[in-house]
């Protein structure tokens, strides 16, 4: 199974979730499920591109499946997130405080500004984890073949 930090690392997985994201809350009755003819609407990607992706984030356990006759209708999966963020919140707490305090008193466009910081951090962050999460492996799948 792959680490999480290389599956998220890739932006259409990343895009992926977002759409699942996004029908869990903007349509609570779905159960969050959507199918993959809709991801593809969504994302403007071909459906065997996102059949690949929604394999690797099924495998990782970040998105569930439910089989309807040939159709499948995924959902997002919280748990190995919240995993991570439980992992996370030690090296951000005393900049997520600041943050909040530097938002309490600014405008709208200064938060969007912000989240947009936010997310290239995150985004920086998964890749040089995975980065190193990749450099070990090599690393450690070296010396015992030796």
């Amino acid at each position: 199974m792959a680490d999480i930090f290389d599956v998220v690392a890739d932006p259409t997985r990343r895009d992926i979730l977002g759409v699942l994201l996004d029908r869990e809350t903007s349509e609570p009755d779905s159960g969050g499920e959507i199918s993959v003819g809709e991801i593809v609407t969504a994302l403007g990607v071909s459906q065997p591109t996102v059949s690949k992706h929604l394999k690797v984030l099924r495998e990782s356990g970040l998105v569930g499946v439910r089989e309807e006759g040939q159709h499948r209708y995924y959902h997002l999966d919280r748990a190995p997130l919240e995993r991570l963020e439980d992992w996370l919140i030690p090296f951000v707490t005393t900049d997520a405080a600041a943050d909040a305090v530097t938002l309490a008193g600014a405008d709208a466009d200064a938060e969007e500004a912000l989240n947009d910081d936010q997310r290239a951090f995150a985004s920086a962050l998964g890749k040089a984890f995975a980065d190193t999460a990749r450099q070990v492996t090599a690393v450690v799948g070296a010396k015992r073949r030796r």
